[in-house]
């Protein structure tokens, strides 16, 4: 038995060398890829967080308000602030009509006396609290901003994006407001109090009484912060492996059509025993595949400018985990080969397959931004049990023992899968 496995696993070995384009297709390929989509994702989120998002701002007022919304938004990161359209001083139609052409995400107008309503507004209700008689003319003013700030939006602009700058312009509000409302009370309180050398100070400082500290929760070791390439690497580096399908289908779809499969059923050995040098050679394949996108996502890619991939606490659980993936994406290349009729069935069967289950495993989308019906049907799909169990190992700083229920789970369909094509190659043969 194991002459015959050997000898197997040398002519496999020997298939898969000798082709070339298909040698390029399983190494050069996946790390090609995961340059390219790193680098687009790592882009994209530059253009947020480092450039700003472009916005334009037409400030009518000219007073507090406007004045605290435009150096806010000059100092945040997030914003990347302009007041003049094609060398000129930004206006409603113009704004407009810029975001209109996608020229900014954002248009922000203040319109003119916006701080005097403010202000207005503010007076009355300190008036009230102090129990003075409101102002003349003031009895309808009511107690809330009676300012309005115009947003104009370009459709392509996110959600989050639209919530990220509103909650600035509350803020920027919220503090003019209180800037008047101390300004007002010190003058209040200044008229009751004789002693004008006791006046309360109309000067307001900002101060942060709450302070925010963003604390990643992961037990690993080295600092582990969430960026383009811990997500896209693992990701990647597992949609590659799965797409072993292709060639590994292919190569059996082939001794079909040259007819060396009904020599070999011709020996006594069972099915399981002739595909083991398929499954050897392509698992061991697999995981130098894998191994060398970590070699990509730990120095070439550092060398572009990008984060280098931190790969957590436990090497044995990424040894145990992408071998784990490997049995699974081979096991599932062996089910396409066996079930195909032809090389053109086996290669649209297992391309497209792979693309679906990819999708519903959270390569492409997150699983955590899919509705509640597709999140149920992505726990089902392989890939997302082995993208989970690389999220453990390398954002979360998991161990072996964080994932040994999704290795279980990717060897069980490994398992199926043979299941299934021992059956059906049953079936063929007695036919």
């Amino acid at each position: 038995m194991f002459s015959k496995l050997s000898a197997s696993v040398r002519k496999e070995f020997l298939l898969l060398v000798r082709d070339k384009i298909g040698l390029s297709i399983l190494f050069i390929m996946p790390m090609l890829l995961i340059l390219v989509m790193t680098l687009i994702q790592d882009a994209a989120f530059s253009t947020m967080n480092e450039k700003g998002i472009p916005l334009v701002l037409v400030n009518d007022d000219k007073d507090s308000l406007g004045i605290q919304i435009q150096q806010g938004l000059e100092q945040n990161e997030l914003c990347s602030l302009a007041v003049n359209i094609d060398g000129k001083p930004a206006t409603r139609e113009s704004a407009q009509k810029a975001v209109a052409e996608g020229k900014f995400l954002m248009g922000i107008i203040i319109p003119s006396n916006a701080t005097a309503a403010i202000r207005k507004n503010v007076t009355e209700l300190v008036n009230q609290t102090m129990g003075e008689e409101p102002i003349a003319g003031g009895s309808s003013i009511k107690l809330n901003d009676s300012v309005e700030i115009t947003i104009l939006i370009d459709p392509v602009t996110k959600k989050s994006i639209l919530t990220s700058i509103m909650s600035n312009l509350r803020e920027f509000i919220s503090e003019v407001k209180t800037k008047i409302m101390f300004e007002s009370f010190a003058d209040q309180v200044a008229e009751i109090i004789p002693d004008r050398s006791k006046k309360p100070a109309r000067t307001f400082e900002r101060s942060q009484v709450i302070r925010y500290k963003e604390v990643y929760a992961s037990t690993a070791r080295e600092k582990i912060v969430p960026n383009a390439v811990q997500h896209n690497v693992p990701a990647w580096a597992i949609f590659a492996m799965f797409f072993i399908a292709v060639p590994l289908s292919g190569s059996i779809m082939k001794e079909k059509n040259e007819g060396s499969v009904f020599r070999l059923r011709t020996m006594p050995s069972s099915y399981l025993l002739l595909v083991n040098g398929k499954i050897i050679v392509y698992v061991i394949a697999s995981m130098i595949q894998f191994f060398l996108m970590l070699c990509v996502g730990m120095y070439i890619l550092p060398l572009l400018g990008l984060p280098a991939l931190v790969l957590g606490n436990s090497m044995a659980g990424i040894f145990l985990l992408t071998m784990s993936t490997a049995f699974a994406a081979t096991g599932y290349g062996v089910m396409v080969g066996t079930l195909a009729g032809t090389e053109h069935q086996a290669a649209i069967m297992g391309s497209l397959s792979i693309l679906l289950i990819s999708a519903l495993g959270g390569i492409w989308v997150p699983t955590y931004v899919m509705p509640e019906f597709m999140r149920m049907i992505s726990s089902f799909s392989p890939l997302n049990w082995s993208l989970e169990g690389f999220y453990k190992l390398f954002l979360r700083g998991g161990t072996v023992a964080d994932i040994l229920f999704p290795s279980l789970l990717l060897m069980g369909f490994f398992i199926s899968t043979m299941a299934v094509s021992s059956w059906v190659n049953r079936v063929k043969r007695n036919v």
